[in-house]
């Protein structure tokens, strides 16, 4: 059938048709891609291991020292970004004591 003739039977535009048609030769596949859900963690989770191995490195660095150390090497990340990256990989960054408890509090 021609692009006209299935777009009478579809009650679409034949240049419609055309876009359909030009997208199943490039894809193969017309399905339709997810909707909603997080499109932009790959960007920070593609430098995992510099981020991991700079907290190993200094564990007591807060949010906004990461930041900076990430910036001086060209990343840029928001200080909102860096705590879901956290949370997303079950990262807890609590400090420890800096003292021993004394004995009347044991």
């Amino acid at each position: 059938m021609s692009h006209r003739e299935v777009a009478a039977l579809f009650g679409v535009s034949a240049a419609s048709v055309s876009r359909w048609r030009a997208l199943a030769r490039l894809q193969g596949n017309l399905a339709p891609k997810a909707l909603g859900g997080d499109r932009r963690s790959g960007r920070i989770d593609g430098h995992k291991d510099l981020i991991m191995a700079t907290v190993e490195e200094t564990p007591d660095l807060t949010l906004q020292e990461l930041r900076r150390i990430l910036a001086g090497q060209g990343l840029h990340f928001g200080y909102g970004t860096l705590q879901s990256f956290f949370r997303r990989h079950n990262i807890t960054r609590k400090k420890g004591r800096p003292m021993q408890l004394s004995r009347a509090a044991r």
